[in-house]
């Protein structure tokens, strides 16, 4: 029993080496004119088949906006779009799972490190990177879609936001191959089709910076007089004193059981912060680095995070004690 997972696993590589190899040297199969007559076959299970298809090309790491035109020219901009976001999902939900049976086990084992780290943050934001990396193009489509299953991301989620971020470049990509095949007919009607087509490609090159603006909301800000109280009354706020070392125990000091975590490794404490759910004020000098360090916090999904204002300077003109 112990060995059949091993091959099995094996088994499944060499099938996709396989099937990579075969889309490679069968480039001629995957053009419109060769998937037009096959699904013309297939009669009412035309867009079965083409689901399937979709499905299956994504899986072997076949270009999906190639596949979206494809859509679009053969089924039209409302049934096209529909074939085309429920055979990328169908193929993104498949990826995700062959890598995370394949190789889930051995990432949880063997990957230490800055790896680890960034395979728990990415675990830790959940959906949030679902969305980020669906929007924001910085990885390809096929490959976002094996990295992820690498993670500890549900299935649920990773399916239901992948669907939802895929949307706007369903519509753009299938509405494109509608226009061009109508246009090369000569439906010039169908201008209107394409130029919404790259209307929607617009508005998807614009939304990672809306969403990044979406999620660094304004940090709040706590006065030291306030704080003084809190941690008088035992709150149990986290103080994140994000100086260099050296800053930290030079006098005047630090504020009293304030951690140091300098701004350039917050990066890599950020998932430990996160799993701590408890309140977190950011101190620094003055606070421009600690109001720099809260956006960042909150940005990674860490709640609850405040600034101390004026810093460690505002708390020692006080009177307040420091270490």
């Amino acid at each position: 029993m112990t060995r059949r997972v091993p091959l099995t696993r094996l088994a499944l590589v060499l099938l996709l080496a396989a099937g990579v190899g075969w889309m490679l040297t069968h480039q001629h199969w995957l053009r419109l004119e060769s998937i037009e007559p096959a699904l013309r076959a297939l009669g009412i299970w035309a867009p079965i088949g083409f689901i399937l298809f979709y499905a299956t090309a994504t899986v072997l790491f076949f270009s999906g906006a190639l596949l979206g035109l494809a859509g679009g020219a053969l089924f039209g901009p409302v049934w096209g779009t529909a074939w085309n976001l429920i055979g990328a999902t169908l193929g993104a939900t498949a990826a995700f799972l062959l890598a995370r049976t394949v190789a889930g086990d051995w990432m949880a084992r063997r990957v230490g490190g800055r790896l680890r780290r960034l395979v728990e943050g990415v675990t830790a934001e959940g959906w949030r990177s679902v969305a980020l990396m669906r929007l924001v193009p910085l990885v390809p489509f096929n490959l976002l879609n094996y990295a992820l299953g690498l993670t500890g991301i549900s299935l649920p989620v990773y399916v239901l936001i992948s669907a939802i971020c895929m949307l706007p470049g369903a519509v753009a990509y299938t509405w494109l191959g509608y226009a061009g095949r109508s246009a090369v007919v000569g439906d010039t009607a169908a201008l209107r089709y394409g130029l919404l087509g790259f209307g929607v490609l617009a508005m998807i090159a614009f939304l990672p910076r809306l969403f990044r603006r979406f999620r660094t909301q304004e940090p709040a800000w706590i006065e030291s007089d306030e704080l003084q109280r809190r941690l008088a009354g035992g709150d149990p706020v986290m103080l994140l004193d994000v100086r260099q070392p050296d800053e930290f125990t030079k006098p005047p000091g630090h504020l009293p059981g304030a951690i140091n975590v300098p701004l350039a490794e917050l990066a890599d404490r950020t998932p430990d912060l996160a799993r701590r759910k408890q309140p977190i004020v950011v101190v620094c000098k003055t606070d421009r680095r600690s109001a720099h360090a809260a956006a960042d916090l909150s940005a990674a999904g860490v709640e609850d995070v405040a600034v101390l204002r004026g810093g460690t300077d505002g708390w020692h003109q006080r009177g307040l004690t420091l270490e």
